[in-house]
């Protein structure tokens, strides 16, 4: 055999021995867990054929606590880059079955060099994490290899794409990486994440809790909010990723792909003609209006169980991608809250980042009341939602179905916050407040004095009197609501001053946002020459 055929036999042997990580009996293991290996779900998340491996002979540096003794072809993670639907996209896949995944300098310099790349390139990241931490044996090195990808984290943001799959441990300093980025999804039953642990919580607090508990995909999908979407199991959160793809562009230069659409884009929807009750204090459901608005029903739902009060997500106009943000009635009457606001701001901030369309359906009565918004700071979460969506340049449709009251009128995209096409319904109320409330505030005076009067009436024994005395202001108070009515709790109020560029048939709607955003498509409006702007955090 020639020298050369024995360099590639080796050559062969050596890729052999990358590709199997940690070994069989690892990869067994990780089978048992329910869990695929990181070569395994590169497989499934990109395009067949597609992948393209870089740094496979990378080895550890590391000489302390007997660690030179034990290395492996990889270092723990498999980095390169493919195509999903054809589209170029970067990956890391931490490999668990080569020690539990734990980030070393070396492993860290593989993802950072991906993560520059994918900059230079103007792709997506996509990191499919399932690690036990920091290689302690590395001590500050290992530190430092985490700060050096949140570096890039921080500058990536709002410029390529970044998803977040956790599909087994993510904890400590590990977490940072994920949040950073734009989407994070778990797996139930494999992932968890969380800054200290069980143990430590336990030495600290004295509270009794399970990893599930404590950072369980479930937990952090509807009480934290820090997991946008917690899928079934890590099949599905690959499938949540190549479809969450398909509604975001590759940069913040390029527009997201368009789609073919056979969907009429003047298909009437006679059923939103009646969708809204008759009792201003009814519900109804908000997805009914979302699916029978968008092409061919379909949404993709981010945070879907998390402050629910609130929708947010990705769907196709005219197969152009948009993000949706709308109130929903059937959950808390879709009053705006901390967690709320907070969600919708994000999304508002993530759609602008990447030049995608917001569409904002508006049904809110108010922010919710209470000592516990109130020292949770809602002025300020409030505040980023105003925020988020008056610095927004991106084009922005907003329809108002039927209650916008108050400040909660402001922060859903109004004109004044350079909302460009602002429809209405005809059952919209858009006013400071109800009319109850507003006439409450505004004949304060004579409730007081027709509940002296009564009083006096009842205690000189003159109960018809009193009675009558409150029939009348019962009457009058009535007659000031239906005042209010007729001159606030309309669209047309708000039309009069342009505030509402046109009152709509409900079941046009769906043509009227296309016309819209088919108007919008030049748009162009630049904010102010500035480092950057300082959010209410």
């Amino acid at each position: 055999m020639s020298n050369q055929l024995e360099k590639v036999k080796e050559l062969i042997a050596l890729r052999e021995e990358a590709r199997i990580g940690g070994g069989e009996k690892a990869i067994q293991k990780q089978h048992e867990k329910g869990k695929y290996t990181a070569r395994e779900r590169i497989a499934q998340l990109l395009d067949e054929g597609s992948f393209e491996e870089l740094d496979m002979f990378v080895r550890h540096r590391c000489t302390n606590f007997g660690l030179e003794k034990k290395s492996y072809l990889g270092d723990g993670v498999v980095t390169g880059y493919g195509t999903i639907e054809g589209r170029l996209v970067y990956v890391f896949a931490q490999d668990f079955t080569v020690f539990g995944g734990a980030l070393s300098e070396t492993l860290a310099l593989k993802i950072c060099k991906i993560m520059d790349m994918a900059m230079k390139n103007g792709a997506p990241v996509i990191g499919l994490n399932d690690s036990g931490g920091a290689r302690i044996q590395e001590g500050i090195n290992a530190l430092a290899g985490y700060a050096e990808i949140f570096q890039r984290n921080i500058m990536a943001s709002g410029v390529i794409p970044q998803i977040s799959a956790i599909l087994g441990p993510c904890a400590g300093g590990a977490v940072y990486s994920p949040a950073l980025t734009d989407f994070t999804i778990m797996a139930k039953g494999i992932s968890y994440m969380f800054l200290t642990g069980p143990k430590v919580v336990k030495t600290v607090t004295g509270e009794d809790v399970t990893q599930e508990a404590l950072g369980g995909a479930d937990v952090h999908a509807t009480k934290s909010g820090v997991a946008h979407f917690a899928a079934e199991d890590g099949e599905e959160a690959i499938r949540i990723i190549r479809k969450l793809m398909g509604y975001i562009p590759q940069n913040n230069l390029e527009e997201a792909p368009l789609v073919e659409c056979n969907d009429p884009i003047d298909r009437l929807e006679d059923s939103l003609n009646e969708i809204i009750p008759e009792s201003a204090n009814q519900a109804y459901d908000m997805y009914e209006v979302i699916g029978a608005i968008v092409d061919n029903g379909e949404f993709l739902e981010v945070s879907a169980n998390y402050a629910r009060n609130i929708i947010v997500g990705f769907a196709r106009f005219n197969g152009q991608s948009v993000g949706i943000v709308a109130n929903q009635p059937k959950y808390l009457a879709g009053v705006l809250d901390c967690n709320a606001s907070r969600k919708a701001a994000r999304f508002v901030r993530f759609c602008d980042a990447f030049n995608i369309p917001l569409v904002t359906l508006v049904d809110v009565p108010g922010f919710l009341p209470g000592t516990g918004q109130e020292y949770n700071a809602v002025i300020l979460h409030g505040a980023k939602l105003l925020y988020a969506y008056g610095e927004a340049t991106v084009p922005k449709v907003t329809v108002t179905l039927r209650k916008s009251y108050g400040g909660s009128h402001i922060v859903m995209s109004c004109k004044q916050l350079r909302g460009d096409m602002n429809y209405a319904w005809p059952t919209a109320e858009i006013a400071v407040m109800g009319a109850s409330g507003a006439a409450e505030v505004l004949y304060a005076k004579e409730a007081k004095e027709a509940k002296t009067a009564a009083k006096a009436a009842k205690e000189a024994g003159d109960d018809a009197k009193a009675a009558q005395i409150m029939d009348d202001y019962k009457k009058f108070i009535k007659e000031k609501e239906d005042e209010y009515n007729k001159l606030f709790c309309n669209p047309y109020n708000a039309a009069r001053y342009g505030y509402i560029d046109d009152v709509i048939e409900p079941r046009n709607t769906r043509f009227r946002v296309i016309r819209a955003l088919q108007q919008l498509q030049t748009k162009k409006v630049v904010n102010p020459a500035k480092k950057h702007g300082n959010i209410p955090l």
